[in-house]
């Protein structure tokens, strides 16, 4: 095991490892949020934090300085911590990775986490990712992922990604989880571009109904599907009050719904700037009140 790695571990039932990553793995922090309700679920214990020294880069990803009640002062140093919970009347228990994506030496990183799960006996790996695409916020948020094998596909129900390109720590961990005999799979959720600041609480229930399956455990979902209606709504009401919005997001989920169909060249989306209706969408949200 690697020097990180503690010594006393739990014992644990089959144990599942979710891993997800803020930064540009996580749009609308989905992936993240969706592993915290987990967290507070069910209690986690605390395992052990990576330590940060080796793997952040503190001018690109800084220290934060916090304040409680104007007076008391900490430092929380950016890191990525492990932890575990049981799940009452389960077959699994969980072990969960959450942090930022760490900026330098990704692979003695992903060999840090493989170390732990070995160490625990880990059964199945699922890594947990949102992007942003060109997908409307009125439809079903499409899931996608890979799997260590097309029978594991199968099985938990995967619509394999068709993407090629960059890929963040989510995609070198799994990589490293196959590469070490450990099964592994990813689920990645689609957040509309112009939605892709936090929260995105579609995106986060979309997740854990999906990790629901894969687990065969019921997940408490609390209040997320209400914030996912409220959430809703109040962005269709910006929508009703914005004619060039509007005609946008009619535009993403015509061509949507006609996927399978041959794209007509002769009737291009409106053009529309992403970040002038992310920018739009926040001022809007804002002036809604805290809620």
């Amino acid at each position: 095991m690697s020097r990180d790695t503690p010594d006393a571990l739990p014992e644990l039932r089959r144990p599942v490892l979710l891993a997800a990553f803020g930064g540009w793995n996580d749009a609308g922090d989905a992936a993240s949020a969706a592993l915290e309700h987990l967290s507070l679920t069910w209690d986690a214990a605390e395992l052990y934090d990576i330590d940060p020294d080796d793997y952040y880069d503190y001018q690109t990803s800084r220290p934060m300085i916090r304040s409680s009640g104007g007076v008391t002062r900490r430092l929380e140093w950016p890191s990525t911590s492990i932890s575990y919970c049981r799940i009452p009347g389960g077959e699994h228990d969980l072990v969960l990775v959450m942090g930022m994506e760490p900026n330098l030496r990704w692979r003695a990183f992903c060999e840090d986490i493989v170390d732990v799960a070995m160490a625990l006996d880990v059964e199945l790996v699922v890594t947990v990712g949102a992007l942003l695409a060109d997908t409307p916020h009125t439809r079903p948020v499409p899931i996608t992922g890979s799997a260590h094998t097309p029978e594991a596909a199968a099985q938990y129900g995967i619509t394999a990604s068709t993407y090629e390109g960059p890929t963040g720590i989510t995609g070198v961990l799994q990589q490293s989880f196959v590469e070490a005999g450990i099964p592994s799979i990813s689920l990645w959720a689609s957040v509309p571009h112009y939605l892709g600041h936090p929260p995105n609480p579609k995106a986060t229930l979309a997740l854990l109904e999906r990790l629901e399956t894969i687990l065969a455990t019921p997940i408490p979902l609390g209040m997320l599907p209400e914030q996912t209606r409220q959430w809703g709504e109040s962005i269709d009401d910006m929508l009703s009050e914005d004619d060039e919005m509007s005609t946008y997001v009619r535009e993403l989920e015509e061509r949507e719904d006609s996927e399978d169909e041959p794209e007509s060249p002769g009737d291009p989306l409106t053009e529309v700037d992403g970040d002038t209706l992310a920018a739009e969408f926040e001022r809007y949200l804002r002036g809604r009140g805290p809620e």
